[in-house]
């Protein structure tokens, strides 16, 4: 039975928490089997003013973030949402900042590993233009479920690469199993490594599989 991977995207009021910036929208989806079967999503209120160039980018305005839960309450929601998934995110060092950061501020552990689509995108596809989000959807043809720069649309946009990213492990590289873990390995494993790296993780029950 395929294991279950949280794929997260934060909206945010600058590039860095440690620069005191803070998020302004957090949305999760859970996916199994290359299918998104649960969804969280929330603006949230964390004290801060929205700069005008984020709200240009985002729509996220003030008064919307003004109306909002607390970003604690909202961060306790959400990792009560996802309990002990693992992670993956477009671009993962920022997202897993913002996670570890707000959790922080919620009195919430933040334990869970990250996956980079980012990464993975260019181990796998050298090829592609660019490895922003917007371009490897583009690149493959995958949908578009709303807004750019609205945290749920790039969720489910990094949802359905992240599915693209196992199909194609499975289909061109013989890897039985590309969970989390596995993704996890490739992700810090050089390209010049990558023929090694897929022979070693096939072992017998791939062969077995072919065979079978």
């Amino acid at each position: 039975m395929p294991s279950p991977i949280a794929v997260i995207d934060f909206e945010t009021t600058g590039i860095s928490p440690s620069m005191g910036d803070r998020a302004t929208e957090v949305a999760i989806v859970i996916t199994e089997g290359g299918r998104v079967v649960d969804r969280f999503q929330s603006l949230m209120n964390a004290g801060v003013r929205i700069p005008s160039f984020i709200t240009q980018l985002t729509g996220i305005t003030n008064d919307m973030v003004a109306h909002a839960p607390a970003a604690e309450t909202v961060m306790r929601d959400a990792a009560r949402f996802v309990g002990p998934v693992p992670m993956v995110a477009h671009n993962a060092s920022f997202d897993r900042r913002y996670w570890q950061a707000e959790l922080a501020l919620a009195g919430e552990p933040a334990p869970h590993a990250f996956a980079c689509t980012v990464l993975l995108s260019r181990r796998l596809y050298p090829q592609a233009p660019s490895h922003k989000l917007g371009s490897l959807v583009d690149f493959f043809r995958l949908p578009r479920t709303g807004q750019a720069h609205r945290a749920m649309a790039d969720a489910e946009m990094a949802a359905e690469l992240l599915t693209r990213i196992q199909h194609d492990l499975r289909a061109q590289h013989g890897v039985v199993r590309p969970d989390h873990g596995f993704l996890m390995g490739l992700q810090r494993c050089a390209r010049n490594q990558l023929p090694r790296f897929f022979s070693a993780q096939r072992g017998p029950e791939a062969l077995s599989s072919r065979a079978a």
